[in-house]
């Protein structure tokens, strides 16, 4: 009874976000379903798209009688003034003749295709388009509600992420003052975006300009979204977890307040002393201008919690384990596998809040000690943006005329392989284990061997699914699909698994079978397996989720509203237009594209950059699609780089703060490298990799 109190209180949080992420799956799946209804309807009825509609009979008259129209028309016309020059001439019988029967002529043509359209409007036709405009009609509902849906999830998750204190910040709460801090600032972070998202109301509304429906919701939802945080935040100001540890720095607290409460406190209150006090509530509405990106991170979060629930991962890692790989080796094979996931998610944060935790555990299994898994599971998503189809590439080249997807793709693939090799350099030759080798005897490939077996009814799963998607959706897995049909896929996947699962356990006639979850913890070797039911799955893979969108999303919505900063405060004007060589000109703007990266989403980040930076490359000569290359790199190095280090904050919020904490005790005694190797080793490779892209090729004359 207790369990199905907690399962119910746990549906109660998750099923909002659960239909929203459900509903846009089904609102993306109806326009392809559509378009191949349409497709149908054309193959099986010729002239389908005039059938979907019931015909209107042409107002013409057919029979009309030619010559006793032509008398009427000459005695309807006006006598003619010879004494008038400017009249007009008298009226021609015979033109006029000749004018009534091509009219009667196609008259008749148009009631006979009435005729026709009428007659193959059948009992199919009118049940076919039933099914047809329904689906166009859910399309269409979809489409004016995505702002909405947004809006909705934003609100949910970034609720329940304050609830459940997951915010991401700078340091952990631990103390009691650092509870206290985070909550303040945070009840004054809501409090500015109460007051923006109220005057922005006001300004709308007293415009004079009618407000659709959709907007004036829109209003209505951030308004009470965002007043019922600061109450919230309050009641977490006075309530303690009962574990905080007492005492604590007024200073050091000031780190554990949320990065998305800091960006609005400060982006709002420039906003409000510069006279524009609704400035992070059009910025935040600017968000949902790109409703369907951001929607798709809250699927590929969910994506990856429902990974990690399936052991379809841990049986691709089986497949190493017979040759032994040593820890850095093996870092090195998943942070380069990782690198295609990445390319479909479209952004390394987005990446590691997915499947961050599964990487750590599997390096933390095969014995990698923690700081160098930290350090690859942070560094598991910066090698993959730049590789198709990643989204983000995509938006680039849409925003700026001067290159485009192939381009950058090429280069891409150039860079990812440069990125790899350094991280594989540096691992080794940083290389702490000696013991073991890899094993490429007979017996290894053996057991290679039987590791892919139980891989072949995933293959098999995989590409049945993705054939009926192409087969009857025309739809095929790359950067706009894939939100939408990995979700599917993975849940009829989990759905075999609980099948073979319940066939196992039958034949073994026990049906008592104990499942504990797979936690990170310090003991790997106690790790026991086990399946839980579909909607426990469900559920809790949801839950887990919720609270890593409404971080993400809090995140990226104030880096936007950071952005706008920027651009008022014109902070990119302070940049030279012109530099005294072209050397010079790549080192100022390889400086600001990482304190970009630093401070900002990729996605809010390109549309800053294509908009106020990259003429000025342009200007001074710098290749665009060089230029390019450059911002991805630099962006992922400002994503790893202190004091804020993106990816390694969400590292940690995936991985647990115990793990972390184990981390530092490990290196205890060693030397300045290995105390610091989760940090050192993606910075060192990703700056090296960032001053090979942005400087030899201008020594090779690229640019």
């Amino acid at each position: 009874m207790l369990n199905q109190r907690n399962a119910a209180v746990e549906w109660s949080t998750a099923l909002p976000a659960f239909l929203i992420l459900v509903f846009v799956i089904l609102l993306n799946t109806s326009h392809t379903v559509h378009g191949q209804l349409l497709q149908l309807g054309e193959s099986i009825w010729d002239g389908y798209f005039q059938l979907r509609q019931d015909p209107v009979a042409p107002e013409c008259d057919p029979n009309m009688d030619i010559e006793a129209e032509v008398q009427a028309r000459l005695a309807a016309a006006p006598p003619v003034d010879e004494f008038d020059l400017f009249a007009a001439p008298p009226p021609d019988p015979e033109a006029m003749r000749k004018s009534l029967m091509a009219s009667k002529a196609s008259c008749a043509a148009k009631h006979a295709a009435y005729a026709a359209n009428v007659e193959q409007i059948t009992t199919g036709v009118e049940i076919f388009r039933i099914l047809e405009l329904g689906v166009a009609e859910i399309g269409e509902i979809g489409l004016s509600a995505e702002r909405i849906l947004l809006a909705v999830l934003v609100l949910i998750c970034g609720g329940m992420a304050l609830f459940r204190r997951h915010h991401i910040a700078l340091r952990p709460m631990e103390t009691v003052m650092d509870y206290k801090v985070a909550a303040l600032g945070q009840m004054f972070a809501f409090a500015v975006l109460f007051y923006s998202v109220y005057s922005f109301k006001n300004i709308a509304f007293s415009a004079g300009v009618e407000v659709k429906t959709e907007h004036a919701v829109l209003h209505w939802m951030w308004i009470i979204g965002f007043a019922a945080p600061v109450f919230i935040s309050i009641y977490q100001f006075f309530v303690i977890p009962e574990d905080a540890k007492p005492g604590g720095s007024f200073l050091k607290a000031q780190l554990a307040v949320p990065l998305y409460a800091s960006m609005a406190m400060g982006t709002g209150t420039y906003f409000i002393i510069t006279g524009h006090p609704a400035g992070v509530a059009i910025h935040l509405n600017q968000m949902m201008e790109m409703s369907q990106l951001f929607l798709n991170v809250g699927l590929y979060v969910w994506i990856g919690m429902l990974l990690k629930r399936t052991e379809m991962t841990q049986k691709v890692f089986n497949i190493f384990r017979p040759f032994n790989l040593a820890p850095e080796v093996f870092a090195i094979v998943l942070v380069a596998l990782a690198a295609l996931p990445t390319a479909y998610t479209g952004g390394s944060g987005i990446f590691i809040i997915a499947v961050g935790g599964l990487i750590y555990l599997e390096l933390r299994r095969a014995g990698t000690r923690r700081q160098l898994a930290l350090a690859a599971t942070a560094m598991s998503g910066s090698l993959g943006v730049v590789l198709r189809p990643c989204l983000l590439v995509v938006i680039v080249a849409a925003l700026n005329n001067e290159v485009t997807t192939d381009q950058l793709f090429g280069w891409g693939v150039k860079v990812f392989f440069l990125t790899t090799l350094l991280f594989s350099v540096y691992a080794l030759v940083t290389r702490k284990s000696t013991g073991n080798t890899a094993t490429l005897n007979g017996q290894a490939w053996g057991e290679f061997v039987q590791a892919l077996k139980p891989l072949i009814p995933y293959v098999i799963i995989i590409s049945v699914v993705l054939a009926l998607y192409g087969i009857f959706l025309d739809a095929y897995l790359d950067e706009f699909s894939a939100p939408i049909i990995l979700p599917v896929l993975l849940l009829v996947i989990l759905a075999y698994e609980r099948i073979a699962q319940e066939k196992a356990v039958f034949k073994r006639e026990n049906l008592n079978v104990d499942y504990v979850e797979k936690r990170l913890s310090s003991s790997y070797d106690d790790l026991k397996h086990g399946r839980d039911s579909m909607e426990k799955t469900l559920r809790e893979s949801t839950s887990e989720a919720i609270v890593h969108i409404g971080a993400l999303l809090m995140l990226m919505g104030m880096s936007m509203s950071l952005g706008g900063v920027v651009e008022r405060a014109e902070l990119m004007s302070h940049i030279p237009a012109e530099f005294s060589s072209i050397w010079m000109a790549m080192l100022v703007l390889v400086s600001i594209l990482v304190v970009i990266g630093m401070i900002m989403d990729p996605y809010g980040a390109v549309v800053l950059v294509s908009v106020s930076i990259a003429g000025i490359a342009y200007q001074a000569g710098i290749d665009p699609v060089h230029f390019w290359m450059v911002t991805l790199v630099a962006f992922e190095l400002g994503y790893l780089s202190p004091p804020v280090a993106l990816n390694h904050l969400l590292t940690r919020q995936v991985v647990g703060e115990e793990e972390v904490r184990l981390s530092k005790e490990e290196v205890v005694g060693e030397n300045f490298w290995y105390r610091n190797e989760k940090i050192l080793l993606p910075l060192v490779t990703m700056a090296t990799a960032l001053l090979i892209v942005a400087f030899i090729p201008l020594a090779i004359g690229y640019s």
